[in-house]
């Protein structure tokens, strides 16, 4: 029996190491794990993400559960509103920093927390047994969960004083490495009042602007937007999530 898991999920090249049967069958397996449903589901801005979106969608629904579809997400948003939202689970898909060939499946409990290595175990226990929910009574359905986003921004704006923060007038540079944040880190900011500088803003699942990896070299143009424009504050955001620009903000202010 082979570990499945690594340290953040499931990942892997698409289609070849992680093929739609292996995707169909992993996800029955976590759908049998949460129990109940209904399930939330996001993805990143991967160009396999929407299909295999439909895939983790289809699994889900076979064993009887309802899903949710918030679509493209930031991975740290999907968590937050499995729980804010009363989801009985979430599945991220993603492969966070990996080249773009890669995917992966990423499941959250109820409380939004990544499964634990335990529960991981119990997945996979399932999965290899051949276990999960099959001949199910009823089909669940897919809904589009279009209230992601804005549970997240609302959520961090709840831990920060929004007043005080706008009352600074911030200057921010963003580079959103073409990943999932574009679609949720600029408004953060701008609901902030900070006037905002973006750079590989566009959401490509080819990852073309940088490097995800925060290094020096990947972060020249980040560097000198700064120095152009004397930011005050900058944030590299991975290509696809990522969870460090809501903690850092947080701990900001």
């Amino acid at each position: 029996m082979g570990k499945l898991f690594g340290t953040n999920g499931i990942r892997g090249v698409f289609p070849d190491e992680l093929s739609l049967e292996f995707i169909s069958d992993m996800v029955s397996s976590i759908a049998t794990y949460f129990k109940k449903g209904p399930i939330l589901v996001g993805y990143d801005g991967r160009d396999s993400s929407p299909l295999v979106a439909k895939v983790v969608c289809s699994a889900i629904n076979c064993c009887g559960f309802d899903c949710g579809l918030a679509g493209l997400v930031p991975t740290p948003a999907l968590e937050y509103s499995t729980k804010a939202l009363g989801y009985s689970g979430g599945i991220m898909i993603t492969a966070s920093h990996n080249p773009p060939q890669y995917n992966g499946l990423k499941p959250a409990a109820k409380d939004g927390v990544e499964v634990s290595r335990e529960d991981e175990l119990i997945i996979e226990d399932i999965y290899f047994g051949k276990k999960w929910i099959r001949n199910s009574k009823k089909f669940g359905k897919t809904r589009t969960e279009s209230r992601v986003v804005r549970t997240y921004l609302d959520g961090i704006k709840s831990q920060v004083n929004a007043n005080k923060i706008k009352s600074k007038k911030f200057k921010v540079a963003l580079d959103l490495g073409n990943g999932a944040q574009a679609v949720a880190a600029p408004d953060l900011c701008k609901e902030l009042g900070c006037t905002v500088f973006l750079i590989n803003e566009k959401v490509d699942g080819k990852f073309p602007g940088r490097g995800s990896e925060p290094t020096p070299s990947n972060l020249q143009k980040l560097s000198l937007k700064v120095i152009e424009k004397k930011q005050i504050l900058a944030w590299p955001l991975m290509v696809m999530e990522t969870g460090a620009f809501s903690a850092t903000i947080m701990e900001k202010f």
